[in-house]
């Protein structure tokens, strides 16, 4: 009976150890999405307690300074839970490899080798090979997470750049007919072009380091009324505009940013299992109404702005480029708890027809 259980500790150490690593790897080493169920299980728990501790009734400021902390410290409770799994996965390996050592020998054996404190040493040659993986196995996770961090760090720091250069543009909070309003009003129209090629980079630099650290999603930027979400639906929105109502030349390129920036979206949401409907028909309803479009679009005409003269053709085509970011913006922006801002946190997802 006594082997039976030693050989089952055995089977379960290694279970817990190469779950710790495989969880390590698919979060820190592989550049791109890859699910790891410790991660996930790890980030989930800790974002409903702070749920609890952030109800819809504290105001949106001191919300946003608790939430502030919830990717830090889900980072180093990720890291607390790969070492607890290996701590554990090696002390149910030395019990069960050595008939002799107790359950309590066991741990001191494991935090020994863990942490290389070397105040107790296993007896054996197969034994102490065995501590001397544990002690690179430890070195290994506390490695990643510092590699890890300077790269997190860099990636938040670009992305911000572009939230906290948008609010010149598109005011605060971020709206696309705010932009648009801007630069009709400077009579600076045709520099959209380049605004169009640096969100289009923007969005693909967005996408590849909130696919490969998704983590990146839950940083929240430094002002509380920035949302690197928020600023995503203004941009796509500023551009959906300006290629289907407003009255100005056609630029290839405010489609192009368009769906860069709906393929990051949609990229950045399959992470977090969140469902679209990957080929949308034009005329699928969305979460923006005709009045409110025609609302806004009165609000410009009213500025001098030039509108397209076929309003309907103008709300469908307008309609047609939405549709393709609607659902993933505002699941998203639900989801990192993002400021008011204008068609994008200030209304939930349209699920069923209208």
């Amino acid at each position: 009976m006594e082997i039976a259980l030693r050989v089952v500790s055995v089977a379960v150490g290694v279970g817990l150890i190469g779950a710790a690593v495989i969880s390590a790897v698919k979060t820190v080493v592989i550049p791109r999405q890859a699910a790891s169920v410790i991660t996930r299980t790890v980030f989930t728990v800790l974002r409903r307690t702070y749920h609890l501790v952030t109800p819809p009734s504290m105001s949106y400021e001191r919300r946003d300074r608790v939430l502030a902390t919830y990717a830090p410290i889900g980072m180093l409770a990720l890291l607390a839970t790969w070492i607890g799994l290996a701590f554990l996965g090696y002390a149910a390996l030395f019990w069960g490899l050595d008939g002799d050592t107790s359950g309590v020998v066991a741990l001191e054996l494991s935090g020994s080798s863990l942490f290389t404190l070397g105040f107790l040493r296993p007896g054996g040659f197969w034994l102490m090979m065995v501590s001397f993986t544990e002690a690179a196995i430890g070195l290994f996770l506390l490695a990643l997470l510092i590699t890890y961090l300077p790269n997190i760090n860099a990636a938040f720091s670009r992305r911000e750049r572009g939230v906290t250069a948008l609010s010149v543009r598109a005011g605060e909070p971020p709206s696309g007919t705010e932009m648009v309003l801007r630069f009709w009003r400077l009579e600076r129209m045709s520099e959209l072009h380049e605004v169009w090629i640096e969100w289009e980079r923007w969005f693909v630099d967005v996408e590849e380091t909130h696919t490969s650290f998704s983590a990146l999603a839950f940083f929240r930027s430094p002002q509380a009324d920035h949302s690197w979400v928020t600023a995503s639906g203004a941009v796509l929105d500023a551009a959906a505009l300006a290629s289907s109502s407003i009255d100005i030349p056609h630029d290839v390129q405010a489609d192009i940013c368009i769906r860069a920036g709906y393929l990051s979206l949609r990229r950045i949401a399959e992470g977090f299992g969140i469902a679209y409907d990957r080929q949308p028909e034009p005329d699928d309803p969305i979460s923006i109404t005709r009045q409110e479009w025609d609302d806004a679009m009165d609000d410009l005409a009213a500025a001098g702005v030039e509108i397209k003269a076929d309003r309907d053709q103008a709300w469908r085509d307008f309609a047609g480029w939405r549709v393709n970011y609607d659902t993933v913006l505002l699941e998203l922006a639900d989801l990192t708890g993002a400021p008011y801002a204008m068609w994008s946190s200030d209304r939930g997802v349209l699920r069923e027809p209208r």
